[in-house]
């Protein structure tokens, strides 16, 4: 998974690209995971059109079909923006590509970058805690702790969409917490791409580190609401190393089954 992984040049890529050794990977993940880096490397901006289905398919050497399903992944990614009748075009969702630098380079499928970006959200988001329990108002503290309520729910009740809208909302609310609006873009920056990590190269949410999570949450909440911003640290510290640990595990078991 790590590196450039070639693209197919007959009618295989459609079902997948798998080398010896290494896990499978639908032929449509790789095309997207090109188109990605297409668009970083020609340096086009959100709203600027991009190649044609045809003439991407021609560039990556695969066919129109795999190239379609590779630009639907992006386009639910927010990545890509396809318009009936006038082409493909970068997106220009607020957040989206280029709103920052980080996603001009980021690719989901590349485990260093993933690496690395856990790396800043444990920088960023244990940043936030320490500030979160020094500035929070107690509407902040209110948005957190029901924020922390959804993702609890939605374990509980194995609806994985209100699980990630609560963890969504837990993260970004500490962010807000801090009181530094620079913060609160990192950390929904990170977690967007975040997301595409998990749904571009892993197929979806990973491991099964929900019930933790659930109890993360919990401890961090409970040291910004003391006041204790060196345990509001640590507890976020802890949840970030646990849900990296979560991807190490679930990275080995497609790799090495």
């Amino acid at each position: 998974m790590d590196g450039d992984p070639p693209l197919a040049a007959d009618s295989s890529t459609e079902q997948s690209t798998e080398q010896e050794g290494a896990a499978y990977r639908p032929g449509y993940e790789l095309v997207a995971e090109e188109i990605l880096r297409l668009i970083a490397e020609s340096q086009l901006q959100p709203g600027e059109r991009m190649p044609t289905e045809s003439q991407l398919a021609s560039r990556l050497g695969t066919s129109r079909t795999v190239v379609r399903e590779a630009v639907k992944i992006l386009s639910a990614l927010g990545r890509v923006r396809a318009q009936k009748g006038r082409g493909l075009f970068v997106a220009n969702d607020p957040g989206m590509l280029s709103s920052s630098r980080l996603g001009s380079f980021f690719l989901p499928t590349d485990l260093d970058h993933i690496y690395r970006l856990f790396e800043f959200r444990r920088v960023q988001e244990e940043a936030a805690s320490r500030l979160a329990a020094t500035r929070a108002t107690p509407a902040d503290l209110r948005a957190i702790e029901g924020a922390a309520e959804t993702c609890r729910e939605g374990y509980l009740t194995g609806r994985q969409e209100l699980f990630e809208r609560g963890d969504d909302d837990f993260h970004l609310s500490i962010a807000k917490a801090s009181q530094n609006p620079f913060l609160v873009e990192a950390v929904r920056e990170a977690r967007r791409l975040q997301r595409q990590s998990s749904t571009m190269g892993l197929h979806g949410t990973v491991g099964g580190h929900a019930e933790g999570a659930v109890t993360e949450h919990a401890v961090i909440y409970q040291a910004i609401r003391d006041g204790d911003p060196e345990a509001a640290a640590e507890a976020a510290t802890v949840h970030l190393d646990q849900t990296l640990e979560d991807y190490r595990r679930e990275i080995q078991r497609r790799v090495f089954g």
